[in-house]
């Protein structure tokens, strides 16, 4: 804007326009340069480096993710000595989207290989980018990570979180609230329980978890 209104301010006045070129013309050229020069680089690491890199991404964790389809978990995260696992696909790619992802299948490759602290490790590095429906999923892996190893209280809020982060996905998030509940009856904390499994019963009642949450509260004595 300002320098649109310079000008325009300058046009009736060619002399003193002349004037602040021939003054400040290395000035410009250096400001132009700077902008050409962080535009162009821009572009460059955009259109040649980024998209590149992210096709290759793509490709390297195409056999990891068949590795882990069929519980190959070993060759999942470490590769197969030809094919990239997800641990080198984090390693060489993790800004991509592709390396991101990754660290999604780590967590879960650690978890039911029973590394557990691996499993929150990288399921905590992994970034949902907004997605709801993820992110509740990524609650529930460390829901169960932390209860794993005994880390109940952080194994309940995550439980908690991916019970209401997406509750649209009644079947998931009903599961996620009696893993909560049941971990609260497990640490004696009675009260907290019923207070679950009561909300698992009036959120989700067509639910397998939800239909039965009586049972679970005739166990803890509050039937009502």
């Amino acid at each position: 804007m300002s320098v649109t209104k310079n000008h325009e301010a300058a046009v009736p006045e060619k002399n003193s326009t002349l004037g602040f070129w021939e003054k400040n013309n290395k000035s410009i050229l250096v400001a132009l340069g700077a902008v050409i020069l962080l535009t162009g680089g821009y572009f460059v690491y955009k259109y040649w480096f980024k998209m590149p890199e992210n096709q290759k991404a793509v490709e390297a964790i195409a056999k990891a993710q068949q590795y882990f389809a069929t519980d190959s978990l070993q060759k999942a995260l470490n590769g197969d000595g030809q094919s990239a696992g997800f641990l080198k696909v984090i390693s060489k790619y993790g800004s991509t989207p592709s390396g991101n992802l990754a660290k999604l299948y780590a967590g879960q490759t650690y978890l039911q290989l029973g590394d557990f602290n691996n499993a929150v490790k990288y399921l905590n590095d992994f970034n949902a980018n907004g997605s709801a429906q993820t992110q509740a999923f990524v609650y529930g892996l460390l829901g169960d990570a932390y209860s794993e190893l005994k880390k109940n209280d952080e194994a309940i809020d995550n439980y908690k979180k991916a019970a209401t982060t997406f509750d649209k996905n009644a079947a998931l998030s009903s599961e996620y609230l009696y893993r909560a509940a049941s971990l609260y009856e497990v640490m004696g904390k009675n009260k907290e329980a019923v207070e679950l499994f009561k909300e698992l019963k009036d959120k989700f009642p067509k639910t397998e978890r939800g239909f039965t949450a009586d049972k679970y509260l005739g166990r803890l004595g509050a039937t009502e």
